[in-house]
């Protein structure tokens, strides 16, 4: 890594990289943690960083909102430099976003808060062996497929579209790996609203559910990241092994 850092993008000033943040860390990555809603900018280039990531948030990026806006155009940057970028709800959204793909509610009201099941395509197969039988969901809006990108997870249930590749070195995951249990407390009690959606889970379900899943989750988290790490040194697009 020749001594470069990740740019992490949150969306609050309370927000965390979570478990995704620890295991970048404990590798000797350094976090160039920057929060746009809270008045940072972001660089005009990444030279000086293996890539970046951006988190989840509040609200849509549909929302007449500055920042999200900016940061929604911003991504020409981590895109034409060709830097691993990794976008986590809200950030996933915005890159389909800016690649021109729509944006928005279910049709019939649906949310995700909760455990929910997913299935590999061939391709998310060919990429990694060991994906998740069910991963941690938080919204209520989801992105249709940008053209030119490559779907790797779909989901089961309302949301159809739950991780993809673009360009080789971008990934846009639709639910949440970095989350952990006190993120989890946080979550379901300071955004308890989310719990009343149509979809949703009952709280309790959220912890019940995080002891049986949480560690094919983890598995898969350790494994990817160590993939994501190898793309723009070496222009990886083999397999997450």
């Amino acid at each position: 890594m020749s001594g470069k850092k990740v740019l992490i993008v949150l969306h609050q000033k309370t927000s965390t990289p979570g478990r995704l943040g620890a295991w970048l860390k404990g590798r000797g990555i350094k976090l160039d943690i920057r929060c746009p809603a809270c008045g940072d900018t972001l660089p005009e280039t990444l030279e000086n960083h293996y890539g970046v990531i951006i988190f989840g948030g509040p609200g849509s990026v549909n929302d007449d909102c500055p920042h999200y806006k900016s940061e929604i155009g911003w991504l020409s940057v981590p895109l034409r430099e060709s830097k691993p970028f990794i976008g986590i709800c809200l950030g996933a959204q915005m890159l389909s976003k800016h690649l021109g793909a729509p944006v928005g509610p279910h049709p019939d009201g649906f949310s995700e808060a909760g455990y929910y099941p997913v299935r590999p395509t061939d391709l998310g197969w060919a990429l990694c062996d060991c994906w998740p039988d069910q991963v941690y969901q938080w919204h209520r809006e989801g992105f249709e497929l940008p053209s030119g990108a490559e779907l790797l997870i779909e989901g089961l249930g309302h949301f159809p579209n739950q991780a993809y590749r673009y360009g080789g070195a971008a990934f846009a995951l639709q639910f949440h790996p970095e989350v952990t249990t006190a993120m989890m407390h946080r979550w379901t009690v300071k955004a308890a609203h989310m719990l009343a959606r149509p979809g949703a889970h009952p709280a309790h379900t959220h912890f019940r559910d995080r002891l049986v899943h949480d560690p094919s989750v983890a598995c898969w988290l350790d494994r990817f990241l160590d993939y994501w790490l190898t793309i723009g040194e070496s222009g990886a697009r083999g397999k997450a092994a």
